[in-house]
């Protein structure tokens, strides 16, 4: 017979989030004991977690919290391997307890963050793998933004009805328009900007952008004095299409994104923008 009932799978799987077929075969190993099955689980999976460290984790969620007065907001990633994992309780509630952490204790970068603690006696790092373990798949956490002293919004998108959400997007304005912070938050998950100002965009991109449209203007045949103006157009237009403030605004394509906000009588400090993956 065996040693073991239905509830104490069920429980297993609840505090472990490992498949029924590991948990039933944990509680025959353990002769019943539900405290040694997890022993002996989390010893199987971390075993498991240096041989999954090749593996691409390509699917995941991202989370957010933003402060009640909006002074403050997090966006974080954490990604898996699968859809099916990405899609688990488990794993939301482990992407959304690191959110909580962020906020709560505002680390420097990555590296630090993994290096706090997130329990007591217990590393950010040492969280994840654990996660790691117990979920059967690679589990990464590598991207975070946090905002502070603005009006702080963000707006995530699912890509997938049944899917977490997939795009996180964190946005600081100089001053409090949630309107204008949910629609610009909107228009930067639809349309990626790579920059915010042609001022942030780097020299040598510049300088590349320009090159390449001054030969291909050349191969076009255009008059050599032509060549100046037609190329400007041209890093005129890299600039539009890869800069939110050189956007056309997504909700009104008659207008930049510049002019919305001029508008409005606020500015954009600065943006994240985080699609799972990419």
């Amino acid at each position: 017979m065996a040693n073991y009932t239905a509830a104490d799978v069920k429980k297993l799987r609840e505090l472990t989030g490992v498949g029924m077929m590991d948990c039933k075969n944990a509680l025959v190993e353990s002769d019943g004991d539900v405290d040694k099955a997890i022993e002996a689980l989390r010893i199987k999976g971390q075993k498991g977690v240096a041989k999954r460290e090749g593996r691409s984790a390509e699917n995941g969620a991202v989370a957010s919290i933003i402060s009640d007065d909006n002074t403050s907001g997090v966006i974080v990633e954490l990604k898996c391997e699968t859809d099916f994992v990405a899609k688990g309780e488990k794993f939301q509630a482990v992407t959304n307890q690191l959110a909580a952490h962020i906020a709560a204790t505002s680390p420097a970068d990555v590296e630090a963050l993994l290096a706090s603690e997130i329990e007591p006696g217990k590393t950010v790092q040492a969280f994840v793998d654990e996660a790691n373990a117990n979920l059967g798949e690679k589990i990464v956490l590598d991207r975070f933004a946090q905002f502070t002293g603005g009006y702080v919004s963000a707006y995530m998108h699912r890509t997938m009805p049944d899917l977490p959400f997939q795009i996180g997007v964190l946005v600081e304005l100089d001053k409090e328009n949630a309107e204008v912070a949910r629609g610009v938050a909107q228009h930067i998950a639809a349309f990626a900007p790579k920059w915010l100002s042609k001022e942030d965009v780097p020299a040598d991109v510049v300088e590349s952008e320009r090159r390449v449209a001054e030969e291909v203007t050349r191969a076009e045949g255009k008059p050599e004095a032509a060549l100046p103006k037609i190329v400007e157009g041209r890093v005129n237009g890299f600039f539009r299409d890869n800069t939110l403030l050189g956007q056309d605004y997504a909700l009104d394509n008659k207008k930049s994104v510049q002019k919305v906000l001029d508008e409005a009588g606020v500015t954009l400090v600065r943006f994240s923008r985080i699609k799972v993956g990419i």
